[in-house]
């Protein structure tokens, strides 16, 4: 779902986005809705997190 821009992660704050053309394709989503706004899971070893840059290119991109 990331891939195709139906969620995405706020650069800064590392929180799930998630699209309002997931309800409008699908017709639900609310579990994820549910979560907006809440902080994702990230790998303990900072070089294996995101870089923020990828996450920016991602929200401008593909996440709609």
């Amino acid at each position: 779902m990331f891939d195709k821009g139906y969620l995405g992660v706020d650069p800064q704050r590392r929180t799930l986005q998630v699209s309002p053309k997931l309800r409008s394709t699908y017709g639900n989503g609310s579990y994820f809705y549910d979560r907006q706004g809440r902080p994702i899971a990230a790998p303990p070893r900072r070089d294996q997190r995101p870089a923020t840059e990828f996450l920016e290119w991602h929200k401008d991109t593909v996440f709609s």
